[in-house]
């Protein structure tokens, strides 16, 4: 395993992982609440390791290894944050990968770094998911209290969401118009996922601006992606975006 490294940004201390290697880097970033010791992110760097690529991947601020407060975070944040690791740790050329709410991230880092991404990959993206992932009853909730506490599927404890995070959320859309990136982008998603709807990707394929955007649905597969043939189908991915262009 690489050692573990940190980075200030903005006064948040950022830690992350950096393997050496040859570009591309593949870049990896997680979903809400999630860090980058999960499944997805331990075999893309094994995957990095077998094949001599850099990769680097890293906590958001309030969660994993990172310092601060959770509940302090919001999507700007989050996204300062990455740009900040892929300024000051990479050089050269990017894949960026990215899983939920990651994917919602790694789409602005494509659009706000067009000259350095190569390609980019979204496991079950998210983007706009204050937008459709709130009924009208949790919007209003989080206007009145500030904060609201849904139930998790994967831990016991509820999950958070702040006023903030929303509020930052939705001024950071993405789906409401054309998505002007050029890279080629593949899109890995749930046939099952009741978290982000499959409706969510196909209109991300739509609104995407390049011609050459893939969207493989996986039969049965729900949010995760983390089973052995739904990781291979995210490494094959990666695999084939490494071949040269002809």
């Amino acid at each position: 395993m690489t050692d573990l490294g940190h980075l200030e940004v903005a006064g948040r201390r950022i830690a992350y992982r950096l393997r050496g290697g040859a570009t591309p880097t593949l870049v990896f970033l997680p979903g809400y609440a999630s860090d980058m010791e999960g499944t997805k992110a331990v075999a893309l760097d094994a995957f990095a390791e077998d094949r001599a690529l850099a990769m680097l991947r890293f906590d958001y601020s309030g969660t994993g290894s990172s310092s601060g407060s959770f509940e302090d975070g919001t999507l700007a944040f989050w996204l300062e944050e990455a740009l900040a690791a892929v300024d000051r740790l990479t050089d050269g050329q990017l894949i960026v990968i990215g899983s939920s709410m990651g994917g919602w991230i790694g789409l602005h880092v494509a659009l706000l770094r067009p000259e350095r991404v190569r390609a980019f990959v979204g496991i079950a993206a998210a983007p706009d998911f204050t937008d459709w992932g709130f009924s009208r009853e949790q919007k209003d909730a989080l206007a009145e209290h500030g904060r609201l506490e849904l139930p998790s599927p994967n831990a016991p404890a509820p999950q958070l969401v702040t006023g903030a995070f929303w509020r930052s959320g939705q001024e950071l859309r993405l789906l409401d118009r054309e998505i002007p990136l050029d890279a080629p982008v593949r899109l890995i998603h749930g046939e099952r996922d009741e978290e982000v709807p499959l409706e969510v990707a196909f209109g991300l394929m739509r609104s995407l601006r390049s011609s050459d955007v893939q969207l493989n649905v996986l039969k049965g597969g729900g949010h995760r992606l983390s089973e052995p043939h739904e990781i291979r189908a995210i490494l094959s991915a990666v695999e084939a975006l490494l071949e040269p262009t002809p």
